[in-house]
């Protein structure tokens, strides 16, 4: 059976969408938009032209009243708005009918940072020092070390890496430079010596696996979990937290929120505000001491 035309249009917007986002953002969207395309059919409705904002907005209804919670229906969303953006610009759209939609607002859950004290005694624990195992400890320390996401570290090729700086390509195929901590510069070198026996000639990868290809996803972030089982760390431990870790422990120490920002690549300064937690005592200490309307009035002087 022919697809009809919507799938169609959602397998080409995916097609041109995986040469610049990360394959998780690919695989989530396909979710969200085959779910729409389920939703179309189901009302026998095929021509991309018809989505507009009523009946986008009873597809999210729909979605709502399956027990979605507000994350998934803000990602819907969000999928729902790119695509949208794409038949704008294939001429399909005379404008893009999601701007109007609401989503309902998502609880803010922040993960919990490690404690400093807790991941330095985790990062300072010796290994038995085969090649795996360098490997390990350079990917932990460049992920505490640089703040970055899990996809960002897995992508790394050998020219990423610039003397005491890496660079990355974040979110929306956006590249930035992020500096690269001592601990982490000299754990990378350990590692390079080992991989030259492990990657075969011409991989361009950073770190491989057993077989000499790239590490992927699952497979750093089950090592990360084992990590911190053998070396006593005693909570879970994956790939966001110590990026939250990285983020918060800088925040707390700078109270540079732009330049953690930065160093997140995040696109507004709000997402890093979610991210991050505030020391709210150094920051009460600071308006104490700063403020020229927060100390106390001089004892006996008039109001």
């Amino acid at each position: 059976m022919a697809e009809s035309p919507i799938a169609v249009a959602v397998t080409s917007y995916l097609e041109g969408l995986a040469r610049h986002a990360s394959p998780a953002t690919v695989a989530a969207y396909q979710q969200d938009l085959r779910a729409l395309c389920r939703f179309a059919e189901q009302r026998e409705i095929d021509d991309p032209a018809t989505l507009d904002t009523a009946l986008l907005r009873a597809f999210l209804g729909t979605e709502r009243s399956r027990g979605l919670g507000a994350r998934s229906l803000a990602r819907r969303r969000a999928a729902l708005s790119r695509f949208a953006d794409y038949l704008v610009k294939q001429g399909i759209l005379a404008d893009n009918p999601v701007g109007l939609l609401r989503t309902p607002k998502q609880p803010s859950h922040l993960p919990r940072p490690v404690d400093v004290d807790a991941l330095a005694h985790f990062l300072d624990s010796p290994h038995d020092g085969s090649p795996l195992a360098v490997r390990d400890q350079a990917m932990l320390e460049l992920f505490y070390s640089s703040g970055l996401r899990l996809a960002e570290l897995a992508a790394l090729d050998l020219h990423d890496l610039q003397a005491s700086r890496v660079r990355v390509i974040g979110k929306g195929g956006k590249p930035r430079q992020v500096p690269v901590g001592q601990r982490a510069q000299h754990a990378l070198a350990d590692w390079l010596s080992c991989r030259v026996a492990m990657a075969p000639e011409g991989e361009t990868a950073l770190f491989v696996g057993k077989q000499g290809a790239r590490l992927g996803h699952r497979a750093i972030q089950k090592r990360l979990a084992q990590l911190s089982i053998s070396r006593g760390l005693p909570e879970h431990l994956h790939p966001h937290r110590l990026r939250h870790s990285f983020a918060s422990h800088l925040l707390e120490s700078s109270q540079d929120l732009r330049a953690v920002q930065e160093l997140l690549g995040h696109a507004n300064l709000s997402t890093t505000q979610v991210y991050t937690r505030l020391d709210w005592q150094h920051l009460a200490t600071s308006y104490d001491s700063a403020h020229p309307r927060a100390k106390r009035r001089p004892s006996g002087s008039k109001p």
